[in-house]
């Protein structure tokens, strides 16, 4: 038994237990989720086609995970132009399982819609980190056994010439009309 069902703008053909990517579905890891977009369901002797969707039939799933897409590069240039643009692209998906489908929803039980409750995860405890080490004292500072022989004072040099006083401008001309 297969269906076909639309979810996320794409259709996607779908048997129990296949697990396939959707688009992300803002429902958390271990929750269910139902699709009842469903176009078509075929069971090994009957075909139903929906116009355009089944009216009692519905898929049920489980959510796997949220996670997203590989990279994408989007790049835009105009020859020429000195134009050119780079962009990066991740879809964010989710990982479904599908776990039942239902021609009518009557055949549904409330045990099929139930939310399953997971175990909780345990983190791993952080390991410890490790002290520093002490740092080590420092050595004594030991005189100095001869003093060294002062250096000879290097030879002064002259100070520069003052720079010359500015010249003021000269008068500005008035324009006469002739």
């Amino acid at each position: 038994m297969y269906a076909v069902i639309l979810t996320g703008g794409k259709q996607y053909r779908v048997k129990e237990g296949d697990v396939f990517s959707v688009e992300k579905i803002g429902l958390a890891p271990g929750r269910k989720a139902h699709f009842d977009r469903v176009l078509l369901i075929e069971d090994g002797e009957a075909i139903q086609v929906g116009t355009p969707y089944l009216d009692n039939a519905m898929v049920l799933g489980l959510v796997l995970e949220n996670f997203r897409d590989e990279k994408v590069i989007v790049f835009k240039k105009k020859r020429r132009k000195q134009y050119r643009r780079t962009h990066g692209h991740r879809q964010a998906l989710t990982k479904v399982r599908i776990t039942r489908i239902a021609p009518d929803r009557s055949l549904i039980t409330a045990a099929d819609l139930a939310e399953e409750k997971l175990a909780p995860v345990e983190k791993p405890a952080p390991a410890p980190k490790p002290k520093p080490a002490p740092a080590p004292e420092p050595a004594p500072v030991k005189a100095p056994a001869k003093a060294k022989p002062a250096k000879k004072e290097a030879a002064k040099k002259e100070p520069a010439k003052p720079k010359a006083a500015k010249k003021p401008a000269p008068p500005k001309k008035k324009a006469t009309k002739e």
